[in-house]
């Protein structure tokens, strides 16, 4: 990038038009006064020599005007500085998230391409998953690698862990995976359908724990109200063999717990009923936890002007040269 650094200097440019002419003008009136002085070979040759050396003249103010404006290339170093979120999702696996309210898929396969997109537009934050159900298990520790996290939460699959709905073990887990992280923002997305009924961790005990290190929870109910579909897989006793049937199953909710944790660690309580409200949810999460950015911009200038005043030495000699050696007349 090239910047003037006394860019008013370029106004010599324009006078420099006005003052040749004059001086050409002036000239030729000196060296020719009579009309009839065109007739001899010797003196036209000579007043076309003043012409040139004229015009050369004129061009060497140009490269001079410029150098006197003193372009300059800026070299420019940005130093920044990025302070990340250290984010971990907890996400329910249980059978009712196989419910089929939510359009294109399941419960499940929605909130995990939502939480695969959400982790790809944070390119500057840490990410972990733990997934539960009856128990809880670290899916991927807390790591910059996105690329490995989108991918094993498109790998979930239900029934992977004993059925249940393990809320205070799913969260148990999570701020585990954060107890040890040094970023001033720890946060946690607890994304679950159903009421706590299995794990040996109270959720509100999980809840003290994350507000004493620090970490922020915000709960996403996800699911619509009443009876909804839900793949029943069932084993004929005879034969062996898995059918799987579609009933009517009436999942049920805790939406006061999820508020209470949200609450007691400083987060927000979401209620999703279907997939472009599970969107949203997570668009609202995304706008929350901002990622901090540091910036130092060191500026450095190197002049570029001399090139540009060679050239009009270069002129301006030339002219002189022309004049001194062939225009026979002195400057």
């Amino acid at each position: 990038m090239i910047r003037l650094a006394t860019p008013y200097w370029l106004a010599l440019a324009g006078l420099t038009v006005v003052f040749v002419t004059v001086w050409l003008v002036r000239r030729r009136l000196q060296r020719f006064p009579m009309a009839s002085v065109h007739r001899h070979q010797g003196r036209w040759i000579s007043l076309q020599v003043t012409t040139v050396a004229g015009i050369l003249a004129a061009m060497a103010f140009l490269p001079l005007a410029v150098a006197s404006a003193r372009p300059q290339e800026v070299l420019a170093r940005v130093l920044e500085h990025t302070e990340g979120v250290d984010m971990v999702v907890a996400l329910d696996v249980s059978g009712s998230m196989a419910a089929l309210d939510f359009e294109p898929s399941d419960r499940l396969g929605v909130a995990k391409e939502v939480i695969s997109s959400f982790v790809e537009s944070r390119p500057d934050d840490r990410f972990g998953v733990v997934v539960f159900a009856g128990a809880a298990v670290t899916l991927c520790p807390v790591t910059l690698d996105h690329g490995v996290v989108t991918h094993l939460v498109r790998e979930i699959e239900l029934r992977a862990l004993p059925d249940g709905t393990a809320v205070g073990l799913g969260l148990g887990t999570a701020v585990n995976r954060l107890r040890k992280s040094q970023t001033e923002s720890k946060v946690i997305v607890l994304v679950t359908d159903g009421a706590s009924n299995a794990g040996e961790l109270d959720p509100m005990t999980a809840a003290e724990l994350a507000a004493q290190q620090g970490i922020t929870v915000h709960t996403v109910l996800v699911g619509s109200e009443g009876p909804v579909p839900v793949p029943v897989p069932q084993r004929d006793p005879r034969t062996g063999r898995e059918t799987v049937t579609i009933q009517r199953v009436e999942v049920e909710t805790n939406p006061e717990l999820l508020a209470e944790i949200a609450r007691a660690t400083g987060g927000m309580s979401f209620r999703a009923r279907d997939s472009e409200a599970l969107v949203s949810v997570f668009a609202e999460i995304d706008a929350m936890e901002r990622t901090e950015f540091e910036s130092t911009q060191l500026v450095h200038h190197r002049e570029k002007f001399e090139n540009w005043a060679l050239a009009a030495f270069l002129l301006l000699t030339c002219a002189v040269v022309l004049e001194s050696g062939f225009g026979r007349s002195p400057w």
